[in-house]
C-alpha cells in the first residue's frame, strides 16, 4: 500500500504522462484497436491455388480447375471480410451473439 505522498507522487506522474503522450495512455487502456499484420501467406496460397486451376485447365481437366478456382476465391474472399473497415478488430468472432 502506498503511502498517501507516494499516492500523490503516482497521480502527479499520471498526469503528466497523460499530457506528453496521450497516444501510448490511449494504448494501455486498450481504447484504440489492435492492428494486425495481414496475412501474406493466405494471399499467396490464393495465388498459387489459382495458377494450379489455370494449368489444370490448360490440361483440360475441368472439374478440378473449377474447384481450385473456387477455393481461391474464397481464401480472397475471406479475407477481404477480415479486413474490412469498421470491424472491432478486439473481437474475433465474427458472428457476436445477439442478446
Amino acid at each position: 500500500m502506498l503511502s498517501q505522498e507516494d499516492s500523490r507522487r503516482l497521480a502527479q506522474l499520471e498526469r503528466q504522462l497523460r499530457r506528453e503522450d496521450p497516444d501510448f495512455c490511449a494504448r494501455m487502456a486498450g481504447d484504440l484497436p489492435v492492428r494486425r499484420r495481414r496475412p501474406i501467406s493466405l494471399l499467396l496460397t490464393a495465388v498459387v491455388i489459382w495458377a494450379a486451376a489455370l494449368i489444370l485447365g490448360i490440361f483440360g481437366w475441368w472439374g478440378a480447375a473449377a474447384v481450385a478456382a473456387v477455393w481461391g476465391t474464397v481464401i480472397v474472399a475471406a479475407l477481404g471480410y477480415r479486413r474490412r473497415p469498421g470491424r472491432d478488430e478486439s473481437n474475433p468472432d465474427p458472428f457476436p451473439p445477439t442478446w
